[in-house]
Formats: C-alpha cells, structure tokens, sequence
C-alpha cells in the first residue's frame, strides 16, 4: 500500500518523479487499466481516486492512482479526510496512491499527520521538487550537477557555471539542453572512437551550444538597475524568444524590484537591521541584504518606486493581450 506525497514548485521534477514510478510500477501491457489520472481540485475526482486505490492491479505489475493538485495535505474537508483515513490501511500491496501538489503539506491537517507517521514507519515516502530561488547561486549549481548525475553525465565545474548563467533555475529547460548536449558528446564520441565510459559535458560544449542564450530574468534587472534600457530590451526580447512565459518574467522582475524598494527605504529612514529589512522585502535569506546595500548605494527610491509602477502596467497591458516585446518596450520607454 505505498503512498507517494509529492510537493514543491518544481512542477518538471514532480512530472519525471511521477514518470519514473509509472515506468517502475506499471506493466506497459496493463497501463490502460491500471493507471488513473486524476484532478484533486474536483471533489468527486478527489473521492474516486480514494475509491480506485482500494482496487487492486489487473494483469501483471502494479496499479497507480495519481491525484494532481491532491487536497489530501492541503485544504482537505472534514469528509473527506475521514474517508482518506478510512481507506490507508486497506489500500492493497501492489496499488500505489501518487499525491501530487506544489503546495507544502499543511502540518496541521489529520491528514498530512497521518501520512507523515507513514512516512516514518516507512509505509509511505515523500518526496520534496523544490526549485533554488533564482539568486541562489550554490542552489542552481547543485541543481545542474543533480540533474546530470541523474542523467548518468559527466559534467565539468565551468560547465555547471556556464548553465547556471544560461539557465538559471528552469528545470524543465535544463533537462531539456543536458540531454541535447549528451547527444552532442555522445556524437563527438563516436567520432573520436573513445570508447567507454561516462558522457562528459564540457564548458567549450555548452558555451557553443547554449551560451548565446545566457539570459535571465535577475540580469535584466541588472540592466534596469544600471538604467541601460536598450540591453534590459535585448535580454527581454532574448528571454522570450527562447519559451519563458513572459508573465514569469515580469513577476520575477517584481519581485526584484520590489525588494530594492524595501531596501532603499528602510536604508533611508536609517534601519541597520538586515532581518528586519530581509522581513519587511520578503527576502528569506537575510545575507542577500548586505549585497543588495552595495548595488542600491546612493540610489533614490523613488526610481524603484516608479520603476515597480511600470512594471505592474506591463502586466495589466500582458494579460489584455499586448504582445510581449512591443508592451515591455512601451512600458519602459514611454514618457520618461
């Protein structure tokens, strides 16, 4: 009867997780049958997914119920966390109940209680896809090396660099370019005749395949910051050019924004604190402060504060249906 709780707003590891165990647990001749997909927003979905893990597997293997956006951690009524108690003792062996949601499990539900003394006992397992936040440097270093190892790659430390400055924390993208660049050091291989071992990716490969699309979010506002709007417009346009969802652009460049607004202001009225100026920014690591002082030294906050407004009218003028480049350019040019 294992149960999977899977969480974290790394929504491409939750799917690969979710992939993995269907590829382990599932005889491919019985998916048809054995694998359900369901909406936990939906209470009657909800409700069927209990029932369905109650159902052993037909044929060989195993049977997987999958609940995405699962209530059972997370907002879960009073029905039906009775039923979900009802049901983890007779869940059968070889069925298998998936929890998928982005939210972390609320500590105080019953529910989440009862899954975490499973998970002690070792009767359930739960797995964390948590993204580094995108100025966390060490995080989204230790994310690339992860994702290769797990690729079965060889990867050098410059390589690791040049993907973080690529990339940042886009998980589905990095997986996406490593395997790119397997088969690129796969085909280099073959051709020097090297024979076995591990694949390895080199920073000369991905500075020649990737590298001219070395942009994020974080140095876009760099550019802001340093009030050089024409290559704030080129890295935007680059950004989107290459699939990220402009409205995560834009928040990200809120966010941003919106703690040096924090910390030009408290800095102004004379704060020294850096927890409390972490606090009142939203910033969780209080150590970011001190480099944040030296970037914002002798800056105005009014110039963020106008900056922030901008920001907000490209995102109203985004979900009207502006399109991306014209409403990012417009925003920032006009009536300066």
């Amino acid at each position: 009867m294992p149960i999977h709780l899977i969480w974290g707003d790394d929504g491409a590891a939750q799917d690969r997780t979710v992939e993995n165990l269907i590829q382990k647990i599932i005889d491919p001749a019985w998916i048809t049958i054995n694998l359900s997909r369901l909406d936990g927003t939906d209470i009657f979905q909800a409700n069927k997914a209990l029932d369905e893990a109650r159902t052993p597997p037909f044929g060989n293997g195993g049977r997987l119920v999958l609940v995405k956006r699962s209530p059972f951690c997370n907002g879960c009524s009073n029905d039906l966390a009775k039923y979900f108690e009802e049901i983890l003792e007779i869940i059968p062996i070889n069925t298998y109940l998936v929890l998928s949601n982005p939210n972390r499990p609320d500590g105080r539900l019953r529910t989440t209680k009862a899954i975490q003394k499973l998970v002690k006992s070792q009767k359930a397992y739960e797995t964390k896809c948590l993204l580094p936040t995108i100025w966390d440097e060490a995080g989204q270093h230790q994310l690339v090396k992860q994702a290769a190892q797990s690729l079965g790659l060889e990867i050098e430390r410059e390589a690791i660099t040049s993907l973080v400055e690529a990339i940042g924390n886009d998980s589905s993208r990095l997986y996406s370019e490593l395997n790119k660049l397997a088969l690129h050091a796969e085909a280099e291989k073959i051709q020097k005749n090297t024979g076995q071992g591990k694949l390895l990716i080199t920073a000369k490969t991905v500075n020649a395949l990737i590298g001219g699309m070395s942009t994020n979010a974080l140095q876009i506002g760099n550019s802001l910051l340093a009030e050089d709007y024409g290559e704030a417009i080129s890295k935007f346009d680059s950004l989107v050019n290459t699939g990220e969802p402009v409205l995560r652009v834009i928040s990200t460049l809120t966010g941003q924004v919106r703690g040096w607004l924090w910390v030009s202001l408290l800095e102004s009225k004379g704060e020294k604190d850096v927890a409390v100026i972490a606090k009142a920014a939203g910033i969780s690591n209080p150590k970011r402060i001190y480099v944040m002082r030296k970037q914002l030294q002798g800056r105005d906050p009014s110039k963020f504060l106008n900056l922030l407004s901008r920001l907000l009218k490209m995102e109203v003028e985004l979900k009207r249906g502006a399109i991306p480049h014209d409403a990012f350019r417009d925003g920032l040019l006009s009536n300066r």
